[in-house]
């Protein structure tokens, strides 16, 4: 599961997740959990998804683009997997997108999931290490779950610089010193 503050960037990170596990030849299957911002959901890259071998669960026809809270039941079944097939969850923003994770609680066994939360540290809110914690504890409220993992994602499209990569993920591992949570991956654009 990916979760993280507005436009940190986690629905990039989602979307190459899964393409990078399923040319790794992982089984994979993604779910749209973004019920709250419309801007850029892993639904928009559906094809490029299914071409690469991809489940993209979303709602069907028209309401795939619709702004409404949908979520579909199949979603459920997706907690737990067929052996061999790896789940993703691209999970809306902050701890109102995280609240769409706290139905399924109930049948989240813990210890049987990762909840990796995305850091960009050229966003408001998350450029410190008190924003990034407070990020954490607000979406495991809202979610019910515990962020098992860091993610960092600083970046600022086509201006990033190495040092901005770098400030990103020295800002995970004050996070990840001060919270007792690794720092999983450091996304950064392939150029």
């Amino acid at each position: 599961m990916v979760v993280g503050n507005y436009g940190s960037g986690k629905t990039e990170v989602a979307v190459n997740l899964a393409l990078h596990l399923a040319k790794a030849g992982r089984t994979v299957q993604i779910a749209d959990l973004d019920i709250v911002n419309p801007y850029f959901r892993s639904r928009e890259a559906r094809r490029l998804m299914e071409e690469q071998g991809i489940r993209v669960v979303v709602p069907p026809g028209d309401q795939a683009y619709a702004d409404l809270p949908i979520i579909l039941p199949e979603i459920a079944g997706m907690l737990h997997p067929p052996e061999g097939v790896l789940t993703l969850f691209d999970v809306g923003g902050d701890d109102v997108g995280a609240k769409a994770l706290a139905a399924f609680r109930p049948v989240i066994q813990e210890g049987a999931y990762e909840l990796w939360q995305v850091i960009n540290a050229r966003r408001p809110f998350t450029s410190t290490v008190e924003g990034c914690l407070q990020m954490q504890a607000s979406i495991e409220a809202s979610s019910r779950l515990t962020v098992t993992g860091l993610l960092a994602n600083s970046h600022l499209i086509e201006h990033t610089t190495p040092e901005v990569v770098v400030e990103g993920w020295r800002l995970a591992e004050q996070v990840a010193g001060r919270c007792g949570r690794p720092v999983r991956c450091v996304a950064v654009m392939e150029k």
